[in-house]
Order: structure tokens, then sequence, then C-alpha cells
């Protein structure tokens, strides 16, 4: 061995004379190269200096990794035991291994020997707990729970999380599934909520690892792993497009529809004259309405993107509202025939009632969207604000500070117009 990687050798000291040591500051004791007794205040405990290693700088000088290793306490570990010890290290060094490096490695296997309990399931649960105060909405949590609890917990749920490895993952997101009365695997057969899944088992993944209870590589990654062996979404992905009624059939419809007499219709119209989501409508108060304004304002906490949303209301949609009765103890404006929201499909159930099976609530939007764009001259950033869309060009959004709103009543009642046209 090189002679600077030589530690000086130090006088060999006596168990007895190793009790005697009191000034602070490292003492070595000899017998094993390296050795020392630190003392700092009470405390004495046995440290050794290795050299792991070394390089030599740019001016063609010698540079040596030292590391330093803990024994133990003295007298807990006598001085025989702490010079077997510091052999056994300093054997291990000269055998091309780093001592300390083992040592750790040695405790995070113990730590997850520990945790091989921790089931995938009961980490999910975990994770879901503690996230779920920074979820805008309970509703989120719940999609996380329903998609994990359906495709995961079925292969996973039972497994230690520790044990979930990229062929897991794999058969998880090529599980069978039924769509349009055909079996293909839910990646292809459902590519959206597939996705969904992936991501969010990658996220409960890192959370284990960051708690201990697993090591190494996410199985669930997508980049650089997965998309190795999944196609991407954008290649297999069935883009269900909700259904639109196209605009030129809109006044006939809306004849037809304000014959039609139930709560659900008259949700129905109130979205289609809002360009409103089906929830927003749903969730409507009478609160959130101020009739002599014209204006219906939705809470954050109610809308996609967790901002407010004015709406302008056409004359057309202040009639359906002031034509709708008013109960004291009933703060909704379209509650369901027993009380409390109506159901996500109750406006579906409409459009099939009325044999347009074929289109979706959701669709009316494309309807509103497709006409604004074809046959007004109301800029596309108008257009955008009135669906309550994010804009997408970063630079814009932060340039269109105001919602727009004088354009947009304008707009809004061209459409209502527009409905109650001849067909």
């Amino acid at each position: 061995m090189d002679n600077h990687l030589m530690p000086r050798k130090a006088r060999e000291l006596s168990a007895l004379a190793v009790t005697k040591l009191r000034a602070p500051g490292r003492h070595a004791v000899g017998g094993v190269d390296g050795l020392h007794l630190r003392i700092a205040g009470a405390s004495r405990a046995w440290v050794l200096r290795l050299a792991v290693g070394h390089r030599t700088d740019a001016q063609g000088r010698l540079v040596v990794h030292r590391r330093d290793i803990g024994l133990g306490s003295f007298p807990e570990v006598s001085l025989a035991d702490a010079r077997d010890q510091a052999r056994l290290y300093r054997r291990q060094v000269r055998e091309g291994t780093d001592p300390l490096q083992q040592r750790q490695h040695a405790k995070v296997q113990a730590k997850l020997a520990a945790t091989r309990d921790q089931t995938f399931a009961v980490c999910t649960a975990a994770y879901i707990e503690a996230n779920r105060a920074g979820w805008k909405n309970p509703k989120h949590a719940q999609q996380w729970e329903n998609t994990l609890k359906t495709y995961a917990h079925p292969m996973l749920g039972a497994s230690s999380i520790a044990a979930v490895d990229t062929a897991a993952i794999l058969a998880v997101l090529q599980q069978s599934v039924a769509v349009d009365g055909e079996k293909v695997s839910l990646w292809q057969g459902k590519t959206e909520t597939a996705s969904r899944l992936r991501g969010r088992i990658e996220s409960i993944l890192d959370w284990a690892a960051f708690r201990g209870y697993r090591q190494g590589d996410n199985p669930a990654r997508w980049k650089g792993h997965l998309q190795h062996e999944l196609p991407s979404r954008a290649k297999v992905q069935r883009v269900k497009h909700h259904a639109a009624l196209p605009y030129a059939e809109l006044p006939g419809f809306m004849k037809t529809l304000r014959q039609r007499e139930g709560i659900s219709a008259r949700a129905l119209e109130f979205a289609i004259l809002t360009a409103a989501r089906s929830a927003e409508v749903r969730g409507a108060t009478w609160q959130e309405i101020d009739l002599p304004a014209q204006l219906w304002t939705i809470p954050a906490e109610r809308m996609k993107a967790g901002k407010e949303h004015r709406v302008p209301l056409s004359k057309k949609a202040v009639e359906l509202l002031e034509a709708l009765p008013r109960f004291m103890d009933q703060p909704l404006i379209f509650p369901a025939p027993r009380g409390g929201q109506l159901s996500d499909m109750a406006l579906t159930a409409a459009l099939k009632r009325m044999d347009y099976a074929d289109i979706t609530q959701h669709g009316f939007r494309s309807t509103f969207r497709d006409w604004a764009a074809e046959t007004t001259a109301f800029p596309r950033e108008v257009i955008e604000h009135a669906l309550a869309h994010q804009l997408k060009d970063k630079a814009e959004a932060a340039y269109q500070r105001g919602d727009l709103l004088v354009k947009r009543t304008q707009l809004m009642g061209d459409w209502a117009a527009y409905g109650s046209s001849k067909p």
C-alpha cells in the first residue's frame, strides 16, 4: 500500500490506561490502526477512521477519502470488542467493501423487514388520508378510492408494498375488461382510466418509499420504463367525445324540451342556456343567483378549475328561474323529487325520454362552442370564458385578467335567442 495511505502507528494502550483517559478530544488507543476513543464531556465513544479510497487532484496531489465509523460507547463496548470490530472493518476495506455503506444498507434492510406487513391497500388508505386536505373537493378522494379499489386492490391490495414490481403493475394495467361487449385490456379499452390509475399507483409507491416501506426505482413510472412496454395513450385511446347535437338542430330541440315537464327537463334547459356543466347546474343554489343583476356566481369549490365563475343570465334563463317553485327549506334550484341533488344521470334520462339517447348533456357545450365559432364574431377567449375553460396559452392567460363579463352577456343573450328561433 502507498505510504501516504498508511496511518501512523499509535502506542497500544491497556484497558486500564483507557479508563484513565480524561482530556476531551480523540485518543489513539493502538492495537488497530485508526481506532480512537473520543471524549466529549461525559460522553465516551469508539471511533474508527478508515481510508476508503483515494484520488489524484488537478495538481497531482494524492487526496485520501476517509470515513469515521462509530463502534459504540465506552465502557458498554470494551476495548477488546472495539479492536475486534475495527479489525473486521479494516479487513472489509482491504477486500474492497465500504463498511459504512454496508452498515447503512443493513439498517435499511432491517427497517424494510420490520415493515413487510405494510400492504398496498394499507398504504393506499394512508396516502389518501395524508393528501385529503390538499385536494380541492371530497370527490377527488372518492375518485382515487374507487379507481384503486376497482382495478388495483383485487391484484395488489393484500401484497406487501415492498414486493410490488413491474410485473405486478403490468398485470393491473393489462387486466381484461369488457368494453362494448368486447374483452380488451384495461390499457387499450379504458386508456384514460388506466393512465390515471398508473399515476395514482406511482404516487402511492413514491410515498411508500419516502416512508421507508420500500426501496429502489418506482415500477409504475412511465418515462424510461413502462413506455417501453405499453403503447402511448395517443395511439390506443378510444376517444369518446360527448355526443353533441348539431347546432342547426338546436331550435327544434329547445322547442320540444320546453314542452316537457319535470325538474330534470328544466335543469337540462338551464344547462343549455348557460353552457354549464351538469354538476354545476345540479348543485346550483338560490343563494348563487342574483336575479336583478341577471347573474349566477358559482363558488370556486364547485368549479372544475377551482376558480369562481360568473355566468351572465339571458332573459330566457331568468324567466326559467322565476317560473320555478321555491321552498324555504330547500336551497337547491333543481332538487331531486326526494330531496338532495339530482343524480348525474338525471339529465341523461331526460334526453332518453325525448328519444335523444345518442347525445349527452355535456355535448351541448360542444354545440354552443361550434355555434359561437362558426356563426358569430365573438373572439375565441370570450367563448372559452363562457365555457369556464382555462386558456392553454399561459402568456395569453396572464394578460387576460378579467372575465369578459360584458362581452359574455351579449354572447349568452345571442345564444338564448338562437335557441328560441324558429326551427
